[in-house]
């Protein structure tokens, strides 16, 4: 292999090692890997950026758009939310919802349908006294599947046909996935239903602690030193029969306190912990001689106007790796975090000093107007808010329906590429006041579409030095024995498992030059390889972090990280089996 083979290897590699160990964003893990190898001359300029020309980063950028516009008119939530209410079962509520979340997949993109989904279903989950977990996983794998349907089901879809139409001229078509996808869309989603309720327990959740329930949860209050409470009992200080709330330990020091008596006595400084309802926290501030033991959180909130919600961190916010008082959180975001809930559990800890991660659940006490600060925005995955119902701008309903519509009909019969039809219906959705420019401008994942552009650079400097042929060789050499087939497991087995381990757009790109060239090598049509890496790529249900709608549900839903794999292996093998299957009969 030649030098410039050797380096985009080692260039390769610590961009797939740095986005696996969460040190950098993916996009900038990209970028700087196609800037890296423009900069030692394995690539040329034209080649490094050839996706900022390429039509696939402008067309998700303006699918973006329409996504944004159907979910903010809850064209969507009255189809899919209302297929909820009649069922008396859980498998009879995910039956009558997935397929509708699948079939919308198919057509949008998904993650905007599952951040729709999440509140709509969690407070549907309550209301019923169900667990929300029992429900948002499937949600999320149900949208995944979806999105293998059509070319434009995700963005992984467009990327792969961006590169194909790079190295052959001719894109995929609309529904030329259609054959695998469809098949594993049907196969995957009544898998979900089946097993879903069998293997997913019930969980507590962020939103079950602003139900009635009794919950540790935004209860703990500090001792003022010198106050009346200094050196009184606990009954003395009347914390003994309180309204809604049980006073449960106190932390002196390292020392835990528990259980509290009555003639337990207080010192300032102390931290007592309640179970209670949430609401009650009111009252506990305005009681002589506590205060909030996050202070500097709620100061100058008026609690009584406030509102709670619950926010996804994701790989690309800026708060990921950083805490809350490094990110000056109060002031950048106006509203208080008070909890962090990480797999499953509320992070107990100071929380200004806790570094945050991807897929961390904030609980957000901040005025009405926070979700539609940022919910748009990409500074978290979802905005939902609690124990509120979820409100859409209907009046302009039936033109995004038709908006919609109509995109979808220029593009599937043939009428004009998918970018020029997107690009018609952006013009449209903005022409006819459905949003305003800032709020299309918001709408548009910018990390996605720098990340997909980027990739480009990455696919060409593995084709031009020679990497991807000689990957190509030592995979068809080592997989002779087991023939073509073989080979084509072997490359939805690779792309499986980079898409757990950095993402599914980063997956594509490193897989499919040498997808390519292995077809190529065995003489068959490269369009199925293409197609299985595209499917493959989307095909995450091992873990939360390989798939953005993972994410998006893994606090919300109270999951722990092996959730996943519980529900997700046995959909993972439904995936490869079909993949293989359809490609070999389609392509091979």
């Amino acid at each position: 292999m030649s030098a410039d083979g050797w380096l985009t290897l080692v260039v390769l590699l610590g961009v797939v090692v740095t986005m696996a160990r969460g040190l950098l964003p993916p996009t900038v893990a990209v970028l700087g890997g196609t800037v890296a190898l423009l900069l030692t001359g394995v690539i040329t300029a034209p080649e490094a950026f050839a996706g900022f020309s390429n039509p696939a980063p402008l067309t998700i950028a303006a699918l973006y758009i329409v996504a944004a516009a159907v979910t903010r008119t809850g064209l969507l939530r009255q189809p899919l939310g209302g297929a909820l209410a009649p069922a008396s079962s859980d498998r009879g509520a995910l039956a009558r919802l997935l397929p509708g979340v699948a079939a919308a997949s198919s057509f949008l993109n998904n993650t905007p349908i599952v951040a729709m989904l999440v509140p709509e279903v969690g407070g549907w989950a309550q209301r019923r006294g169900r667990s929300p977990s029992r429900f948002l996983m499937p949600i999320s794998f149900a949208a995944i599947l979806g999105g293998t349907v059509t070319l434009i089901g995700t963005s992984t879809n467009l990327l792969v046909s961006g590169l194909l139409d790079a190295r052959t001229g001719e894109p995929l078509g609309f529904f030329e996935i259609s054959p695998v996808g469809l098949p594993l869309a049907l196969v995957g989603v009544v898998a979900v239903i089946v097993l879903a309720p069998r293997v997913l327990h019930d969980t507590r959740t962020p939103r079950e602690g602003l139900s009635e329930d009794f919950r540790q949860f935004l209860v703990e209050m500090a001792v003022l030193r010198g106050a009346a409470l200094d050196g009184a009992s606990v009954e003395d200080g009347g914390l003994r029969h309180l309204a809604g709330v049980f006073l449960v330990e106190i932390v002196r020091g390292d020392q835990v306190i528990a259980p509290v008596t009555p003639s337990t006595l207080l010192a300032g400084g102390d931290r007592l912990r309640f179970v209670g309802k949430a609401s009650e926290v009111v009252d506990l501030l305005e009681m002589p001689g506590l205060e909030s033991a996050h202070a500097d959180q709620l100061s100058g909130f008026d609690l009584v106007r406030s509102n709670f919600y619950e926010a996804v961190i994701g790989p690309s916010s800026p708060l990921s790796g950083t805490t809350l008082k490094d990110a000056q959180f109060r002031s950048r975001y106006q509203g208080a975090v008070i909890a962090i809930h990480r797999a499953g559990q509320r992070i107990d800890a100071k929380l200004g000093e806790v570094t945050l991660r991807p897929a961390d659940t904030l609980v957000v006490l901040a005025d009405s107007g926070f979700r539609e600060r940022h919910r748009d925005r990409h500074d978290f995955l979802l905005v939902s808010a609690l124990g509120q119902p979820v409100m859409s701008e209907t009046r302009h309903r039936l033109t995004v329906l038709a908006v919609t519509a109509g995109m979808l009909v220029l593009a599937a019969g043939g009428f004009m590429p998918i970018l020029n039809a997107a690009l018609l219906a952006d013009v449209a959705i903005l022409a006819l006041g459905v949003l305003t420019f800032s709020q299309a401008r918001d709408a548009v994942d910018l990390d996605v579409v720098l990340l997909v552009a980027g990739s480009f650079g990455l696919a060409a400097a593995m084709e031009s030095s020679g990497l991807a042929a000689r990957l190509a060789t030592g995979l068809v050499g080592g997989l002779d024995a087991l023939g073509t087939v073989g080979v084509l497991t072997g490359v939805i087995l690779a792309t499986l498992l980079l898409t757990e381990l950095v993402s599914n757009a980063a997956a594509a790109v490193v897989v499919f030059p040498i997808a390519f060239a292995a077809a190529l090598e065995l003489g068959v049509d490269p369009r199925g390889f293409a197609v299985a890496v595209a499917v493959a790529a989307s095909a995450s249900f091992l873990t939360p972090v390989g798939y953005q709608t993972n994410m998006m549900v893994y606090g919300p839903g109270g999951y722990e990280y092996t959730d996943y794999a519980k529900l997700g292996a046995p959909i993972t093998a439904i995936a490869i089996v079909v993949t293989v299957v359809m490609v070999q009969i389609l392509w091979l």
